[in-house]
């Protein structure tokens, strides 16, 4: 089902923002996010050293023209976790570092000369993800960390940096966390009208992706119509007709009890949708979903009332 709800955009049967999955476009590339850079819809891949088409064996991050499928050249060699954030003109993208205690940002006004700076760099920490929006005069940075234990709690856990010029960042308190409790590990972090979004992993039923929000990022509140996004078999059907066959035929034969890593933005009056499906154990493959909504819709669209 696909209704339209006033003022909330497309729901289905049971309310929720209605996600269409896409199929899979490529293997052994996760955690990736879409943006839009001068009027292109990119795609932010962190290119690991097992990917099946790396020939160097090295890692890097690059962005893929959603259009076209062309990559920028290869930048940030060595780096981990890429997550892309244009605004002003400029290409901003975070990833942390092989040993994972620092988080660096590589700038770009032209997707093919870098800035290199560093964000955050401490080595009680063991960083992972990271996710970046605007709220308000700030730049906010969710981060993912499994240490120092006493702020980690169970792995993995969000922690939070803020910014007002996109150089200089300041590590908020311990008490900006979610969630040391649980399996909480955070990919997503948008900002609209006061409240902070946290789309996440939870370790339920396999794994699946839910959200919270919060004004303050220390008190939360769950999404009644959680999870986001579930495995299923929509997952595996092939969406780029370019993946040999080879990969074709690891991903119908894949054992899939995860959906992770949602990433989205808006492009042309839609929200284009990454997220990661495969057995949270080593095989993973890239996936594409869209809702026929706005951001503001989709946001909105989970805490109703």
């Amino acid at each position: 089902m696909n209704a339209t709800s006033p003022g909330r955009g497309p729901v289905d049967a049971a309310g929720r923002p209605h996600i269409v999955k896409l199929g899979t476009i490529d293997c052994d590339l996760v955690e990736t996010n879409p943006l839009v850079f001068r009027n292109r819809l990119y795609r932010c891949e962190w290119v690991r050293p097992g990917y099946w088409a790396n020939a160097s064996k090295q890692s890097y991050f690059r962005l893929v023209d959603h259009a076209t499928g062309e990559p920028t050249v290869p930048f940030a060699h060595g780096c981990q976790f890429a997550c892309g954030f244009a605004d002003n003109g400029q290409v901003y993208v975070t990833g942390t570092t092989e040993d994972r205690a620092t988080i660096r940002m590589f700038v770009s006004g032209d997707l093919k000369t870098w800035e290199e700076r560093i964000v955050f760099s401490d080595p009680a920490f063991s960083m992972f993800n990271t996710s970046m929006c605007k709220a308000g005069p700030d730049y906010v940075l969710m981060f993912e960390i499994d240490r120092p234990a006493e702020q980690a709690g169970v792995p993995f856990t969000a922690r939070f940096l803020k910014s007002r010029d996109l150089r200089h960042w300041a590590l908020t308190p311990p008490a900006c966390h979610y969630a040391k409790d649980r399996y909480t590990a955070p990919h997503c972090l948008r900002y609209l009208d006061g409240w902070y979004y946290d789309f996440h992993l939870e370790a339920y039923q396999g794994y699946e992706m839910r959200v919270v929000r919060s004004r303050d990022l220390i008190e939360w509140e769950n999404s009644p119509l959680n999870p986001v996004l579930k495995a299923g078999d929509e997952d595996r059907v092939v969406r780029n007709p370019r993946l040999p066959e080879a990969q074709c035929r690891r991903i119908a034969a894949a054992r899939n009890c995860n959906n992770s890593d949602i990433d989205f933005c808006e492009w042309q009056g839609s929200l284009v949708i990454n997220y990661s499906w495969g057995d949270q154990v080593g095989t993973e493959f890239l996936a594409e979903a869209v809702y026929h909504g706005t951001q503001e819709q989709f946001l909105r669209g989970w805490f109703p009332g």
